[in-house]
């Protein structure tokens, strides 16, 4: 079933279904799948494309429609916000559980720590972070799982000149990993994945995962998990990053806090949608992507 924006029951755990579909619940224009941890990574055995959405991505999702478009291409889209995760319930539309990229890509190195089909590629970071992440990743998994990296300069993707993602393209291919995590930040990591995925010979797996270079690398510390749990991982930030993360979470997300709540009230409109007959741009006629 797909779960009703406004529905005070509580949704019934997801299971897939044989064509492997979870149930998706609305948030704003876009949605997540109720899907576990567990069977996240089970799923990827088999390649895929993951969203890990994230409040920050949902402001982004109501002004950029490319990235708003470019969802759509994504196989699983997880809850990857405890703040997120506690509004779903509030607004009646729970899911099973946070899935996050910085949970997920440890225990999916973990997981295939003795397989050695399965090797990464790491594209983002400031200049030397990536190669630090890679060489703390092998360590902890005993292998070279990590088997190449790569920093490209900002704008590479949308510069006139291709050269420079020209030479991205060719270092991950050249690498032969079956698994690309890029870390661009929200919005330009997906877009560049939707767009040249076609284009990547060996990799699989597509994983868009934001900040996890640098935690793996240990650039930046994250917080112990009770910290995360009530929710206040987003402080733990600010307070090691003021510079960089006092506008994102004072400035640029509350508006989304607000816009779940007019979703809740059944007022929400997608500012993208494209009414029809019988279509409100709401949430309740068709304005979510899937």
């Amino acid at each position: 079933m797909t779960s009703v924006p406004g529905d005070d029951r509580a949704a019934p755990a997801a299971r897939p279904s044989r064509s492997g579909i979870w149930d998706r619940v609305p948030v704003l224009n876009v949605h997540v799948h109720d899907i576990g941890m567990d069977e996240l990574l089970q799923a990827l055995d088999t390649g895929g494309m993951v969203l890990t959405l994230h409040v920050d991505m949902l402001v982004k999702l109501q002004q950029d429609r490319d990235f708003y478009e470019a969802v759509a291409a994504f196989e699983i889209v997880t809850c990857d916000s405890q703040i997120l995760y506690f509004a779903l319930r509030l607004m009646g539309t729970p899911v099973r559980e946070r899935v996050s990229g910085s949970d997920l890509f440890p225990r999916f190195c973990d997981r295939h720590r003795d397989d050695p089909d399965v090797t990464v590629f790491l594209c983002g970071g400031e200049p030397g972070v990536a190669e630090t992440a890679a060489e703390r990743i092998n360590a902890r998994v005993g292998r070279r799982i990590v088997v190449g990296t790569h920093a490209p300069p900002f704008g590479f993707d949308s510069d006139p000149d291709p050269a420079a993602l020209e030479a991205t393209i060719a270092a991950i291919n050249a690498s032969r990993a079956t698994v690309l995590v890029v870390g661009l930040g929200g919005g330009r990591q997906e877009k560049f994945l939707v767009r040249h995925r076609h284009r990547f010979t060996h990799a699989r797996v597509f994983l868009p995962l934001g900040g996890v270079i640098d935690y793996e690398a240990g650039v930046v510390k994250r917080p112990p998990p009770w910290v995360t749990n009530i929710g206040l991982e987003w402080l733990a930030r600010v307070i090691q990053q003021p510079r960089a993360r006092w506008h994102r979470y004072f400035v640029q997300q509350p508006p989304a806090l607000l816009l779940l709540l007019a979703q809740k009230r059944g007022r929400y409109r997608n500012p993208f949608a494209r009414p029809g007959p019988g279509v409100d741009g709401g949430v309740n006629g068709g304005g979510g992507r899937g």
